[in-house]
């Protein structure tokens, strides 16, 4: 990307409307990012390592009470919480890509940044999974495989981002505001979930985030300025996605 090309800012949206918590997302995200599988014991300890879930609101009053889903992970804050509690610089704000990124490498699992994230997106990684003979050939090549002790957290597939800055580059163009998709909009069977540039007006991310009568953010009153946006579903209440604390 030539340094007079202004620096992209990718963002999501995710409309409440036409999300019926089929979990498909969920499972994309874990097979594209590597994520194993802990197992019922774990989960049953809240070591749970997916970095998207799914909560499960109501919505009316009995009889025509409606469930309201509401898939989150990390809210890739302009102004993120868990930055600069981290003492080694693990959790950094990527300038090119607009990306809260974790740097793997450097992380030495004090968690400081989980505590200090008001959304329990982050995750920590407890064992060295082991991966039984034939399911080490799904993994991705192109995502690192975490070690023990440390943080993760959704990268907003930031390994298709580079890609695509890539093949841009070497073409002599800018990125398209839809070019990226990721995982989880890409496996997402209503579409629900849309992904790409939030700086290109034209861009269908773009357009869905104007709809002001309908966007809201999580908790929206911290200032965090997250780059999920939600698309509240007809007569729902406001509140959900404003005060969600993990699930």
């Amino acid at each position: 990307m030539a340094e007079n090309e202004p620096k992209a800012k990718w963002g999501m949206v995710i409309d409440l409307d036409i999300c019926n918590g089929c979990q498909a997302c969920v499972t994309a995200c874990a097979m594209e990012n590597n994520i194993p599988s802990v197992g019922e014991e774990e989960l049953s300890y809240g070591r749970s390592l997916h970095w998207m879930f799914t909560t499960r609101y109501w919505n009316g009053e009995y009889p025509e009470v409606q469930p309201v889903y509401q898939p989150s992970l990390c809210q890739q804050c302009g102004n993120a919480p868990c930055e600069p509690v981290c003492p080694v610089f693990a959790s950094a704000h990527s300038e090119q890509q607009h990306v809260n990124l974790q740097v793997y490498n450097r992380c030495i699992g004090t968690r400081y940044c989980a505590n200090n994230c008001p959304y329990n997106v982050r995750v920590f990684n407890w064992y060295d999974y082991q991966m039984p003979a034939p399911m080490q050939n799904y993994l991705n090549p192109n995502v690192t495989v975490r070690r023990r002790g440390i943080m993760e957290k959704c990268t907003f597939c930031i390994q298709r981002i580079q890609h695509a800055e890539q093949k841009a580059n070497d073409e002599g163009r800018e990125v398209g505001g839809d070019e990226v998709v990721t995982a989880c909009a890409q496996a997402c069977p209503s579409d629900a979930i849309i992904f790409g540039r939030l700086d290109m007006p034209d861009s269908q991310v773009s357009k869905a985030a104007r709809s002001e009568r309908r966007s809201l953010w999580m908790d929206e009153e911290l200032g965090t300025a997250p780059r999920v946006i939600y698309l509240k579903g007809m007569g729902t209440s406001t509140s959900v996605g404003e005060n969600n604390h993990g699930g």
